[in-house]
């Protein structure tokens, strides 16, 4: 999945994404090792999607935790 895509999602939507790769990529796990996964190369693109979701999630949050502060000096400002 491209990032462009997961940037439209809600914070919500990523974290559904997330636990449902997280749940896939401990089912591949377990095909790798049984002998049973026949598409290898879903393992490394789930793989990259948790990363990407993650990221993204760790963007938004830092984003929120710095504007925070910021409105607050604003009030502050304003209300003096």
């Amino acid at each position: 999945m491209k990032i462009a895509e997961l940037k439209d999602k809600t914070p919500d939507q990523l974290g559904t994404m997330l636990k449902d790769l997280v749940k896939e990529r401990f089912n591949l796990r377990f095909q790798r090792t049984t002998g049973e996964l026949e598409k290898t190369h879903r393992v490394t693109e789930v793989r990259k999607t948790i990363a990407k979701i993650k990221t993204l999630q760790n963007q938004k949050n830092t984003a929120e935790v710095k504007a925070k502060p910021a409105a607050k000096a604003k009030k502050k400002a304003g209300g003096e």
